[in-house]
């Protein structure tokens, strides 16, 4: 039985978004568990879909003890402030030095995290987890599908395992295949053999779904070679919205035998390369989409717009209002928008009470570029705490605390609805609408803010996906980004321009 330490701190960063995330957006969360340090963090995770929660339970299988160190997520946005940064590893390296000796070390982590003071926050957090640990303790750690994996972090870690499914249906499951290598490592007493790649290209995040090719079709391909070679393997599409030299796609992989590692990882990084063409996607203006919906949407096979650029899961703040717009501007009948995250609103709403009229002037609070505040009267619905339980593929057991909600429909459109929240979450579990008495399956349309984690719930229930382009920080296409550190020589987009500096 070994002694292993347990730790977790995870943000995407969208170093082109709005807002930061402080240590008070840590604190709430996001949707995840908030802020822990030592023992509390096992209760926080239990019985979610969240990497550590799959690694504590396979490692408890194994027979391993387990000491906590600290656990922290927050909602996806802008840099990580400094403060933020050092409290939670601080305490992390703090809760660690104190749980010495440790036989080795577990990490739950993004891969996509940019701080104040760091590029690759990841890896920042294994240089100072291995200078306490030393070089001989092997620390082994799970990534989101959306890492942007760097040299420093395959060289720092003994061991790094990325989530397959996008949706991330897998989560907990990626966590537990982190355990077996850390547990293989702990047996063997040596560091497995390891390869590493990169690819040239940015792709933008809807076309990262795994539920899609070329996604669908690169996922089986490395089930098959990590079969063939007898490896563990991961394809890491990255997160092309942090601007640093080692933004971009991954492949890495960790077996028995060194040369048949490299043999898989160069295999399947041939495989992502020749599906280049395929990661292009349509795209679709909001007054066209909502046209296409209107003319196909029935109830109980709803036509579902995803408002990718405005996800709160890749930097958004979940505020614009181009989608809803042109709902109303279509009179849209069995519409439905959310989340559309809106404090002052869903106060106000409480204030006057179910059943009241009142003006609003909604969303279009981030100063994003072509947006503004959407003006008009709305009847109050509905209203909810806040606090529920999501029963989705994804995010299954996650208990959320989104603070004060309601369901606004419009007085100029009364076919259209607007599900307001308080505090941001992508919506992708249909408890998010249930919470305000809307049956997804029942609209004939149905607007989330969610760039692909929505297609875990909703993607069953849909008669059409349609991902649409309305202002926002998170740019479906990278070539439109601003970027001034990415390393030269990369396609912007699938076979489009080169980054030249």
């Amino acid at each position: 039985m070994a002694r292993i330490a347990i730790g977790g701190f995870q943000h995407e960063t969208n170093t082109f978004a709005p807002s930061r995330a402080d240590y008070a957006a840590f604190e709430a969360g996001g949707g995840w568990p908030g802020v822990q340090y030592g023992e509390p963090l096992f209760a926080a995770v239990e019985g979610a879909n969240i990497p550590a929660a799959g690694a504590i339970q396979a490692l408890r299988a194994l027979g391993h003890r387990l000491v906590g160190t600290a656990w922290a997520a927050a909602s996806p946005s802008a840099q990580v402030t400094r403060e933020a940064f050092e409290r939670i590893l601080g305490g992390m390296v703090e809760q660690l030095k104190a749980a010495l000796p440790v036989d080795g070390v577990y990490l739950d982590l993004h891969g996509a995290m940019v701080t104040d003071d760091y590029d690759d926050g990841e890896g920042e957090i294994l240089r100072r987890v291995r200078e306490v640990v030393g070089s001989r303790v092997p620390i082994a750690a799970s990534l989101d599908l959306h890492a942007n994996v760097t040299r420093a972090m395959t060289e720092r870690a003994d061991a790094l395992v990325a989530y397959r499914t996008y949706p991330h249906v897998d989560m907990a499951e990626t966590g537990a295949r982190a355990a077996r290598l850390l547990d293989r490592m702990l047996k063997s007493g040596s560091r497995l053999p390891s390869a590493y790649r990169t690819l040239d290209f940015l792709t933008g995040l809807p076309s990262q779904s795994s539920f899609i090719d070329p996604c669908s079709g690169l996922y089986r391909d490395l089930g098959e070679l990590e079969n063939r070679h007898d490896v563990v393997l991961s394809f890491t599409p990255g997160f092309p919205m942090a601007d640093f030299e080692e933004c971009g796609m991954a492949v890495f992989g960790y077996g028995g035998d060194a040369r048949e590692v490299g043999t898989a990882v160069d295999r399947l990084r041939e495989a992502v390369a020749g599906a280049e063409k395929d990661f292009a996607m349509e795209l679709h203006t909001p007054d066209e989409a909502v046209r296409l919906a209107r003319e196909g949407g029935e109830p109980g096979r709803p036509m579902v717009l995803a408002d990718t650029q405005d996800n709160p899961g890749a930097g958004g703040n979940g505020d614009t209002t181009g989608l809803l717009a042109a709902l109303v501007r279509q009179n849209a009948r069995d519409a439905t928008l959310g989340l559309l995250i809106d404090r002052v609103a869903a106060q106000r709403a409480h204030e006057a009470g179910q059943g009241a009229t009142l003006g609003l002037a909604l969303g279009g609070k981030s100063g994003i570029a072509g947006d503004a505040p959407f003006a008009g009267e709305f009847t109050v619905e509905r209203l909810g705490d806040g606090n529920f339980t999501c029963t989705g593929p994804m995010f299954k057991g996650f208990r959320m605390t989104l603070g004060p909600m309601a369901l606004l429909r419009s007085r100029a459109a009364p076919g259209v609805r607007v599900a307001l929240a308080s505090k941001k979450v992508q919506a992708a579990d249909q408890e998010m609408f249930r919470h305000l008495g809307v049956e997804p399956r029942m609209e004939r349309i149905l607007g989330l803010k969610s760039s692909v984690h929505f297609r875990a719930d909703f993607q069953p229930i849909a008669k059409r996906i349609l991902v649409v382009k309305a202002p926002g920080p998170a740019l479906a296409d990278p070539a439109e980004f601003a970027w001034t550190k990415l390393r030269k020589g990369v396609r912007l987009r699938p076979l489009g321009p080169v980054y030249a500096g």
